[in-house]
């Protein structure tokens, strides 16, 4: 055999095999294709059917009130399978569906719907993603009627997949301390630290993978059900965070402060009423970051010498007559120097005197005599009064207090005397809060709360009660003599610029050196820890604001302010602080019960007509209330000026609304009728913007 026949039968052969091998994919392919086609596709649909996780709605945050802090509400991501409607539903409903799209969404025209819902349709797409945006539930339901898509799911095609999303009704209020939980389960605040009892438990369900990416999910008598999560009822008063947000917010722009921090308490039950962390951004503008008022530790300065005061009065046998000699307002303890913040120092005053005006001479020579030799003692009773542990809050994140011990290095000889008025220790606000509280409170320290109770509708999974941690920080003689003192700072020390003459404040001002790199700076952290009213304590509170700018850099002129305030806006608005009404401002009973106080012309022309003896008098003024006189009334000034709280007592809701009002006071109406009882003293100072309760009967 020559070479060309030996190399054409090999081709021959080749070729032939090639045909065989065609030939055998063809037949192959035929078989799967139509005899076994049933078994594959069934395989296939197993394959690409899948359990999955199902996501439980979180629970709610409430207010003290029951408002809603935090809720989930559901939105709906709209998806579209092509293959489902039939040939005459599809037909006749596309041109209305892709214009009510592009209507809905206003992002793309009718032709453009058109054709992608044409083209899915035509390649047999089983997932198409219509909108990238989210719908809510009401729009869900809207749509649920279009062409096509009522026809519902499993007849139209329409996927509606359900996602919920985290809502905030009060926008920013309280932001921080409600806190988040992120997809990495990382977190803060109320939503982290309870994150378990609100997630619920998730469920599963079976989902079938369509082509083009989506899933749609198949009913199946195995699915797992999702159990909701479980509510939150808060220990937040609504109106006083707001109240408490937007006085600290005030004084921060003032100031261009780098941050601010307010806690109110309730002394009795330890109830956190509001709690406010603003920061501010390079911007300039003021967020909540941070919570500074449970994880920020700080030197706190002079609002510690309440400690102080505790250890000495309580291990010594000082008085607070005693004098003390701070010289020129300058000590020194070895190589540092020990200063008063006013120039020229105080002189010999007494132990009070030093409370009062906030001597750190007086309170480090005094810890030095006492405790000096023996410090540990002293560290005792800062033991005692609960500051050198955690307070064991509810929420996570709280700053564990760093305080110095003989034996730790860095203690040296300057370190108690520096203690002894704040510095060369760190403490939150919250925990130097829980002392004042403590002192409020008669002697009881208790833990501070954010949380009453977990509960789903009426079944309560758990109840938070109020834990005492001490009952008793100091004896009845020592907190006789706290008490004296911490009023003193507002009579006549510190703080005299917050007295008021209508309910009394006990508390203590703080100026403390900002540390940057090992050495103090001229920027202060200004604090106001204290409560009020003074002789019946009902809330405690302290404000701590970080490197106010201006001439304005202390804490008598810085938070104090801000203390006062939101004490003023409480106070107007709770009747049972206030005391009685003076005699002069109660009326009489049983003796012409309608006319008592308004307009003179209206009231005069009433009892002229009804033929009641009435008389002017010297009487000038517009406004006027009853004086009694036998069968005859007299009318006598009602004195109004728009600077000072009118006497609306016996007015008409009218008068009443109309004299208030004037003075730019808002107004709080409750009952009907005249006017019983008035939550601002007729006569003090009218504060514009604040609120006065009226009663009516």
């Amino acid at each position: 055999m020559n070479i060309k026949k030996s190399i054409l039968l090999r081709v021959r052969v080749a070729f032939l095999l090639v045909t065989l091998f065609a030939i055998a994919i063809v037949v192959k392919t035929g078989v799967i294709q139509f005899a076994q086609g049933e078994k594959w596709k069934e395989m296939a649909e197993q394959i690409n059917v899948k359990y999955k996780k199902v996501k439980a709605t979180r629970g709610n945050i409430y207010s003290d009130n029951g408002s809603l802090l935090a809720t989930s509400l559901p939105f709906y991501k709209l998806a579209f399978d092509a293959t489902i409607a039939s040939d005459d539903v599809f037909n006749q409903g596309v041109d209305s569906l892709a214009l009510m799209l592009s209507k809905f969404f206003k992002d793309e025209s009718k032709q453009t719907y058109k054709r992608r819902l044409k083209n899915a349709r035509s390649t047999g797409r089983q997932y198409l993603r219509l909108n990238r945006k989210m719908v809510g539930y009401q729009d869900k339901k809207k749509m649920s009627g279009w062409p096509i898509f009522r026809e519902g799911q499993l007849r139209g095609g329409v996927i509606f997949e359900k996602v919920d999303k985290r809502f905030h009704p009060f926008a920013n209020l309280s932001r921080r301390t409600i806190g988040f939980v992120n997809e990495n389960h990382r977190g803060a605040g109320l939503e982290y630290s309870f994150n378990e009892q609100l997630s619920g438990k998730d469920g599963e369900a079976l989902y079938q993978k369509l082509a083009g990416g989506g899933e749609k999910p198949l009913f199946d008598s195995n699915d797992i059900k999702t159990e909701n999560g479980y509510d939150i009822e808060s220990t937040i008063d609504i109106n006083l965070q707001d109240v408490t947000e937007t006085a600290l917010l005030k004084a921060l722009e003032y100031h261009e402060a780098d941050y601010g921090v307010v806690v109110v308490m309730e002394v009795n039950t330890g109830e956190i009423k509001a709690i406010s962390n603003l920061s501010r951004s390079k911007a300039g503008y003021y967020f909540e970051r941070y919570n500074y008022a449970v994880g920020g530790l700080r030197e706190p300065g002079s609002t510690f010498k309440l400690a102080t005061m505790i250890a000495l009065l309580e291990d010594t046998n000082i008085s607070l007559n005693d004098s003390v000699n701070t010289g020129d307002g300058i000590l020194k303890f070895y190589d540092n120097t020990v200063r008063d913040h006013d120039l020229g120092g105080y002189g010999t005053i007494t132990v009070q005197q030093a409370f009062e005006k906030s001597s750190n001479v007086a309170m480090a020579k005094l810890v030095d005599k006492y405790f000096g030799l023996n410090p540990e003692r002293y560290l005792q009773y800062i033991d005692n009064l609960g500051l050198s542990q955690p307070l064991g809050l509810q929420i996570k994140g709280e700053g564990i207090p760093k305080i110095k011990r003989p034996t730790d290095k860095g203690w040296s000889g300057i370190t108690l005397p520096w203690m002894a008025y704040g510095y060369g220790l760190e403490l939150t606000p919250i925990q130097s809060l829980a002392m004042y509280n403590a002192v409020a409170n008669d002697g009881k320290l208790i833990k501070p709360i954010l949380v009453k109770s977990i509960r789903r509708a009426d079944k309560i999974l758990d109840e938070y009660n109020t834990v005492v941690l001490n009952d008793e920080i100091c004896s009845k003689e020592t907190l006789s003599k706290l008490k004296i003192m911490l009023e003193g700072v507002v009579e006549r020390g510190t703080a005299q610029n917050i007295r008021n003459s209508y309910y009394k404040i006990a508390g203590k001002t703080g100026t403390a050196q900002i540390l940057e790199n090992g050495r103090y700076t001229k920027k202060y952290i200004t604090s106001f820890a204290g409560y009020f009213p003074a002789d019946d304590p009902k809330y405690s509170a302290i404000v701590v604001i970080k490197n106010p700018k201006g001439w304005r850099q202390y804490g008598s002129s810085v938070a104090a302010p801000v203390f006062k305030e939101i004490a003023d806006n409480i106070y107007s608005r709770d009747i049972d602080m206030h005391k009685a009404m003076p005699k002069e401002f109660i009326a009489e009973k049983d003796v012409f019960p309608i006319i008592k106080s308004g307009n003179y012309e209206e009231l005069s022309y009433i009892c002229n007509q009804l033929g009641i003896s009435n008389h002017r008098g010297d009487s000038q003024d517009d406004w006027v209330t009853t004086a009694l006189k036998g069968n005859s009334i007299s009318w006598k000034d009602n004195q109004v000026s728009t600077k000072y709280v009118p006497d609306v007592k016996g007015m008409t809701l009218r008068d009443a609304l109309y004299l208030l009002e004037s003075c730019g006071l808002r107004v709080n109406i409750k009952g009907k009728g005249r006017v019983v009882n008035q939550s601002q003293y007729p006569g003090s100072k009218a504060l514009k913007g604040s609120t006065v309760t009226i009663e009516l009967s």
